[in-house]
């Protein structure tokens, strides 16, 4: 039996939280897109969640986690990705807004010059955080960049706290059974958004969105099982992900139903994930002319930016299922846009051409 988005918000109400950003966000139709494409194309505007200029989707994610580190008594908040990172910088605001001290281990994919910083490096040199760029060495992948940071983390962590200092470890992504519980949280807003307007589907055939660490992913999953829906969500991943991706984000999904206290009762299986990597190019921060195509579309009939890491790689798989008839003509299809075009300012390596 699946539960009302009130027992939802009653179930979350019991976590640990702080407020951050501005909700519920925008959910539009698409009014050009979708008449060119011959489907209902809306897109749920999750780059507005505040609480400042530079939202995103980890916005909702950081709610729960920053409400922990308060909970359990943090000073610091020390969490991880690119140089580039959309999740660094929103931790970093979050974290100074709710007087922590951010600590941030960011992986040199694209050198930066420290010396002329751009887009979220200098946001987070801006809120204050105090920034550890790692080096990339030769023939070492982001993935092994990112273990390494993890291993440097845990001895700062551990010198910290045995200074006294108390510190919570976010990881990548802010993807764990808390930062899930943001998803779930979105996915009750889009179903209580579909209720009250006579202008949107009273629920969506399709869900499109950029999943990286796979956190969201989770959310929206263990969201759409608590509340019964039959929206089938397709996560597009902006990097190659391994064999076990599915099945350890379902585990997430399903950590995170525990803590609502569903876990005996609702289970989300790997089989119940879409995960598409169609879309990611040659790699991570790599941009394709796949999604420039999508963004220059988005952009010139909807004045709407998504950005080339993430979201433009995730609406470039949401056209290429239009085009090829896996979306079915008159269909009710919503594009989580997750954030991310402070990264136009960034490198051009990053950006690509336009």
């Amino acid at each position: 039996m699946s539960l009302t988005t009130a027992q939802v918000r009653e179930s979350l109400a019991a976590i640990p939280s702080v407020n951050l950003g501005f909700f519920p966000t925008p959910l539009q139709r698409l009014d050009n897109l979708s008449e060119e494409l011959g489907v209902n194309l809306f897109i749920k505007r999750d780059d507005f969640t505040g609480s400042n200029l530079f939202g995103g989707n980890k916005t909702r994610k950081l709610e729960y986690l920053i409400g922990r580190a308060k909970a359990q008594g943090c000073e610091y908040v020390m969490t991880y990705g690119a140089t580039q990172s959309n999740h660094a910088m929103q931790t970093i605001w979050a974290a100074v807004k709710n007087n922590l001290k951010p600590i941030v281990y960011l992986a040199a994919v694209v050198k930066p010059d420290m010396d002329d910083l751009k887009a979220n490096m200098l946001l987070d040199q801006i809120f204050g955080a105090e920034i550890h760029v790692i080096e990339m060495l030769d023939g070492e992948t982001f993935a092994d960049a990112e273990r390494r940071s993890f291993r440097i983390g845990a001895d700062h962590i551990a010198k910290l706290e045995s200074e006294g200092h108390k510190c919570l470890d976010i990881p990548m992504g802010g993807a764990d059974a808390y930062g899930s519980l943001g998803y779930v949280q979105a996915m009750t807003e889009i179903a209580e958004q579909t209720a009250a307007s006579a202008d949107l589907p009273q629920q969506f055939d399709y869900l499109y969105h950029a999943c990286g660490s796979g956190g969201t992913m989770a959310g929206l999953v263990a969201g759409r099982t608590l509340l019964g829906l039959d929206t089938e969500i397709h996560s597009i991943t902006a990097m190659p992900v391994g064999g076990s991706y599915a099945k350890a984000s379902a585990a997430l999904a399903n950590e995170s139903l525990e803590l609502l206290g569903c876990g005996e009762q609702y289970r989300v299986n790997p089989e119940d994930l879409i995960v598409d990597q169609g879309h990611y190019g040659e790699g991570y921060e790599i941009p394709s002319e796949e999604a420039t195509e999508a963004i220059k579309l988005l952009a010139s009939r909807e004045g709407i930016l998504v950005d080339p890491v993430y979201s433009g790689k995730a609406f470039a798989g949401l056209l290429a299922d239009i085009r090829g008839g896996a979306i079915p003509e008159g269909s009710d299809v919503l594009f989580v846009h997750t954030g991310g075009a402070t990264v136009f300012f960034a490198e051009k390596e990053i950006i690509g051409q336009f």
